[in-house]
């Protein structure tokens, strides 16, 4: 017996599959830098291949696609919480049923299947329904003044990242590396991209006092 067939295999694609739609669920009501849509990618893709060595169940992955129209459809309804919630159950059911054993059952072990789902059903109403409702809230500010403002680096930037600036996470791009949590100015705004630059710790102090 090799490590394909047994119980551990089916599992970790399932644990793949989960990380993947976790991923992509964030990449698609919080869209940023890139990072999340190439780990989702690679994750749904790795899982993807697991097909090639249990069969899948074709009414599970029109169960997962069902999930990505809901979660599309909570961005653009007003019914957020309807639309979110028929999002989660549906990639929930999708994935704990995508993979099957040869004799027709699910291959995902009973007792991960529970734990991890409960988990996707709070993920999806803590995390990207936060996600979604401050998307639609939209700025709550002048995006104009964020000009002169200083943040943090969330993301390391090379040559683009994100900071959060103003109680706002921007997408940023300066001409040199930045590391993560470096202090930075906002030099100029295109759109919602920032232009940023290193500030020393002596003028993020002297900032500080001032305001």
């Amino acid at each position: 017996m090799t490590v394909l067939d047994t119980p551990i295999f089916s599992n970790l694609l399932y644990l793949l599959l989960v990380a993947g739609l976790w991923l992509a669920a964030l990449a698609i009501v919080s869209p940023g830098t890139g990072t999340l849509e190439v780990l989702a990618f690679f994750a749904l893709a790795g899982a993807g291949l697991g097909t090639l060595f249990l069969p899948p169940n074709g009414w599970a992955v029109i169960v997962l696609v069902m999930g990505v129209v809901f979660l599309i459809l909570s961005l653009k309804m007003k019914q957020v919480e309807l639309w979110l919630g028929l999002s989660a159950v549906a990639f929930c059911l999708g994935s704990v049923f995508l993979f099957r054993l040869e004799e027709g059952g699910p291959a995902v072990h009973p007792l991960l299947a529970i734990v991890v789902s409960l988990m996707t059903l709070g993920y999806f109403w803590l995390a990207i329904r936060k996600a979604i409702l401050a998307h639609q809230a939209g700025p709550t500010f002048d995006p104009a003044l964020v000009v002169n403002q200083i943040g943090e680096v969330r993301t390391a930037i090379d040559p683009t990242g994100s900071v959060y600036v103003a109680g706002e996470l921007w997408t940023a791009r300066a001409d040199a590396p930045i590391a993560i949590g470096a202090s930075v100015r906002v030099r100029d705004r295109e759109g919602l991209i920032l232009t940023v630059e290193p500030i020393e710790p002596s003028e993020d102090e002297t900032s500080g006092e001032g305001g």
